[in-house]
């Protein structure tokens, strides 16, 4: 059973490294990506090692062909205020000989509290996804995202100019590492996420297609269980039974927290948040746990929101309204060149289908029903990783045969 609160909230309502000899510190270039440190954090030396950490947690090991060897990244990147800072993330890379490595960057699901990140936890919901693309034979990328992990500050969530940004750099900062080991990651980049992640695996698709790196190019994107649409489709499906109650609340508090800190959108907690919560944007700082969060959360978010805060999410406006269009042009600004599969599973209780559906009609991008897993804690959403990693990672092999 998972342990943290994430787009895999849901799971919390059910119940030694050493650094790596040459890798010190490096001037980050200008465009970010500069490797700071690198620690080696795990060893699966079989396919049978990796197969008994998959299946610990219901992923399924019928990709897997090799052993994997994990390691953090430390690296100098970009804060969402365009100032200098330093985040971490998960390299995952296959014990199959190779030289020359196709890569996948996997973009994880919500997180609140700094450990529970793909480079610094040892939960098999955040690692899984990177140990099976390694297994198949890819080098694997997991950013933490800034603010997360090991980097300073707090969490800009569902924040897509960061996300990519931080995504961009790790694979920057990974390729310098990989070259170190004597191998070397292809400029093809196959890129997936799950929940928050897979608008981050968008963005990051979007920039390499119009020239953001001039080494790494996106090869293919298939993100899993995306809130695509915030305005249109997530937003008000809070307000109804789709969404689980609880994780309704948690959900707006994050986001009006996260977007009142980055783009200052209430002159007063007070004004948007019912006298009794006041104190819980507070605890979205990355330092409370998600049991912490979960256990100070109301029932409903009818129980959350002043009159005033529910008209802002329900109507937004002003520079709130300006962010939430910058959070939902990812299926909206521009048309692939790459191919492009939606993954999802119905009845979604977090991430509601009419995302995956707009952003379907967006980008003219096939839908694939991965069905649905409630043996995951009981919830549809969770699941949707589970059942979709392995379908990606099969898609992806294909493509890069």
């Amino acid at each position: 059973m998972r342990k943290t609160l994430s787009l895999g909230i849901a799971a919390t309502l059910v119940a030694g490294s050493f650094a790596v000899a040459g890798a010190p510190a490096q001037a980050a270039p200008p465009h970010g990506g500069g490797l700071v440190s690198a620690t080696t954090l795990h060893e699966y030396a079989t396919r049978a090692d990796v197969d008994a950490y998959l299946t610990s947690d219901h992923f399924d090991p019928g990709t897997d062909h090799y052993g994997v060897q994990t390691f953090r990244l430390v690296y100098r990147t970009t804060s969402a205020t365009g100032k200098p800072t330093t985040a971490s993330g998960l390299v995952a890379l296959p014990l199959n000989g190779a030289r020359r490595l196709p890569t996948v960057e996997f973009a994880h699901g919500t997180e609140i509290y700094r450990a529970d990140a793909p480079s610094t936890s040892d939960d098999v919901f955040l690692k899984g996804p990177s140990l099976t693309f390694a297994s198949a034979g890819f080098a694997a990328v997991a950013p933490d995202y800034l603010g997360l992990g090991l980097g300073p500050g707090a969490h800009p969530w569902m924040d897509v100019p960061s996300e990519t940004t931080a995504s961009l750099d790790l694979l920057r900062a990974a390729r310098t590492f990989v070259t170190r080991q004597g191998r070397a990651l292809d400029r093809d980049v196959y890129l997936s996420g799950f929940s928050q992640g897979a608008s981050a695996a968008l963005g990051l698709a979007h920039t390499l297609q119009t020239g953001g790196d001039p080494w790494f190019r996106a090869a293919a994107v298939a993100p899993i269980s995306g809130a695509y649409d915030f305005r249109h489709a997530e937003l008000p499906a809070l307000f109804t039974t789709e969404v689980n109650p609880v994780l309704a609340s948690a959900y707006t508090t994050y986001l009006l927290t996260a977007y009142d800190r980055l783009h200052d959108i209430y002159r007063d907690p007070a004004d948007v948040f019912q006298p009794d919560y006041l104190a819980l944007a507070g605890m979205f700082d990355t330092r409370h746990t998600g049991q912490q969060v979960l256990g100070a959360l109301p029932a409903s978010i009818d129980d959350l929101l002043t009159d005033r805060g529910r008209a802002m999410l329900l109507h937004p406006t002003g520079r709130f309204a300006d962010a939430l269009a910058v959070l939902d042009s990812v299926c909206t600004d521009w048309t692939p060149r790459m191919p492009v599969r939606l993954y999802y599973s119905p009845g979604d209780e977090e991430a509601v289908n009419a995302n995956t559906f707009h952003c379907h009609a967006a980008l003219k991008a096939p839908t694939v029903d991965l069905g649905v897993d409630r043996d995951y804690n009981g919830f549809v959403h969770e699941g949707s990783e589970v059942l979709g990693v392995p379908e990606v990672t099969r898609w992806f092999a294909h493509l890069a045969a």
